[in-house]
């Protein structure tokens, strides 16, 4: 069975909330909207998102460095939002294992949300009906847009690549090679929801200078007077936190 999902690459993310803004303008002017945006510049703003990020920092002084994490609805193979709804509101798709919500059913009573241990849906205030990430399911079945444009907002704006979208349940896909090849994981798998988005771990990034670069005319490195002349011999952070 085909389960579409996103892979979101941690190692990459530069919290730019380019995924954000544009999953938020896609979205708003499209079948799941119009979201609301309440007091956005006064007291207590709030609004409906379907996709944020979070941004923790690791280790401890001075071997600190900033995460960023993006979460939005995992779409579980076994999601527990579906079956506490008691209108049929909240459902899972067979063909493609999206979880969506029916407006017209939903009457807004928060159960699923209280159900998703992720805390990924939001109620809509405006409107008083629940709502959460779609994988853009207007935007990949359209074809009056190119094969390329056939993804995810969040994933076409995303500047370093780290969001990866594509079928898990096939071992040949790009997400399922990036999983496969970078250790990736499920989020609390220990709730057994078995969620179909995952993520890309941390992980150790050398950079090696060859003498040859450095003897380019347009190399900027040519420009640099404190060059280090050989390895890093110091402390890093890769090597006292474990990712």
């Amino acid at each position: 069975m085909t389960q579409l999902a996103l892979v979101i690459d941690l190692n990459v993310c530069v919290g730019c909330h380019a995924c954000v803004t544009s999953c938020k303008e896609w979205n708003t002017s499209g079948s799941a909207g119009t979201l609301a945006d309440l007091r956005p510049y006064g007291k207590d703003p709030t609004g409906t998102f379907f996709n944020r990020v979070q941004t923790f920092e690791v280790g401890e002084y001075p071997n600190t460095e900033t995460v960023h994490f993006p979460k939005s609805c995992l779409h579980c193979e076994d999601p527990p939002c579906v079956p506490v709804c008691p209108t049929g509101a909240s459902y899972k798709r067979p063909e493609d294992g999206i979880v969506l919500v029916d407006y017209d059913k939903c009457i807004g009573c928060k159960y699923c949300a209280w159900a998703c241990p992720y805390g990924v849906r939001e109620i809509d205030e405006k409107r008083k009906v629940m709502t959460k990430c779609t994988l853009c399911v207007d935007r990949i079945y359209d074809e009056a847009l190119p094969e390329a444009e056939r993804k995810p907002a969040c994933v076409l704006a995303c500047p370093t690549s780290a969001r990866l979208f594509g079928d898990v349940h096939d071992p040949g896909s790009e997400v399922s090679t990036a999983i496969r090849e970078n250790g990736g994981y499920q989020l609390q798998p220990e709730w057994g929801t078995q969620p179909a988005n995952q993520y890309l771990p941390r992980r150790k990034t050398r950079i090696d200078i060859h003498q040859d670069e450095l003897v380019r005319a347009d190399n900027p490195l040519r420009k640099e007077t404190n060059r280090p002349s050989g390895p890093v011999e110091a402390q890093t952070l890769d090597d006292v936190t474990s990712w």
